[in-house]
């Protein structure tokens, strides 16, 4: 009887063994390819913890454009300017599906879309190349203003006027709709993306010897009659420490998104800026990461959609890249 027992046991133990092999040899390998984002029904607040994205979770949107730069979102399509062919083009933004919209934008690194009087929509974009502001509808396409210098980056202040970075000129100028150009901010470092709260304007310094995004009350630079000069020290950084920062987005979870670089990477990451206000500053300690990607450095292009899906790219390759920002 014991001896039976023995075996048994033996037995059982050898099948249980045949049978774990199995289950672990039939098991399906992790797969390479990326799937869809699951859909969000939540977005994310200001102090959610992110795990960052990585290439391998990006999307391939389109690669049917030519050497993208500017880019910009309205009612669910991207309008995308190319250096390579001198086209803006139209996009969906979730099929993907690419129309050539117009040709004549040069060289746009941003773009700000609104709807007119008109009920139409108006894109407004700064031709690096040809140092002007540029409206463009359904109609066609005319300047605005001229006499800039290296336009970069754009947001609208007011129903009236933008605010539009100057590369070349290290400057800040305010471009009203009807063509009235006034500078207003000198001083600056190569400074390139920008964008606006109710009260702050944040502007991202591209220049090596001032990495930093820079803040400015609002009411000083919508009312500014003649320029000032930004100040050297660090009284006015809202982050510093960055590389060849480019785009800047506020999105709708109350975050401040910018693209920038580590090493030759392009990395995306973003800080809470009520917070950093509050403390005097962050350093690039405290960015969050919100996306690595393999792609070189500095991404040309950043949106964030309302539903926190998040578009970027280079101005080297044509393709346009997304994915889903989650909790």
């Amino acid at each position: 009887m014991r001896r039976f027992t023995l075996i048994g046991a033996v037995c059982l133990v050898f099948v249980f063994g045949l049978l774990t092999v199995y289950a672990q040899d039939s098991a399906p390998a992790p797969t390479k390819t990326p799937t869809p984002a699951p859909e969000v029904t939540e977005i994310a607040s200001a102090s959610a913890e992110l795990e960052p994205l990585t290439q391998n979770e990006l999307h391939i949107l389109t690669g049917n454009v030519q050497r993208p730069n500017g880019i910009g979102l309205f009612n669910n399509n991207l309008y995308v300017a190319c250096t390579g062919d001198s086209t803006l083009y139209e996009i969906n933004s979730e099929s993907g599906l690419t129309a050539t919209y117009i040709w004549g934008v040069m060289n746009a690194h941003t773009l700000y879309i609104d709807e007119g009087s008109d009920r139409q929509m108006h894109l407004w974009v700064p031709d690096y190349q040809e140092n002007n502001l540029k409206q463009v509808t359904r109609l066609g396409m005319q300047r605005v203003a001229s006499g800039l210098n290296g336009p970069w980056g754009i947001t609208a202040i007011s129903d009236e006027d933008f605010l539009i970075t100057n590369l070349l000129g290290n400057s800040i100028t305010r471009v009203s709709r009807s063509g009235d150009v006034t500078s207003v901010l000198e001083g600056l470092s190569s400074p390139t993306g920008i964008v606006n709260t109710d009260e702050h304007v944040f502007v991202a310094n591209n220049g090596s010897a001032r990495r930093a995004i820079e803040w400015y009350a609002l009411d000083d630079l919508a009312s500014a009659a003649t320029p000032t000069a930004a100040p050297t020290d660090q009284t006015q950084v809202l982050v510093s420490g960055l590389q060849n920062t480019t785009g800047l987005q506020l999105a709708p979870d109350g975050n401040l998104y910018f693209a920038y670089s580590l090493a030759n990477r392009g990395v995306v990451g973003r800080v809470n800026p009520q917070t950093c206000l509050e403390n005097g500053g962050c350093s690039n300690a405290d960015v969050e990461i919100v996306l690595y990607t393999d792609l070189t450095a500095p991404l040309a292009g950043l949106v964030i959609t309302p539903d926190m899906r998040i578009f970027v790219h280079t101005m080297f390759a044509p393709e346009l890249y997304w994915a889903q920002i989650q909790n």
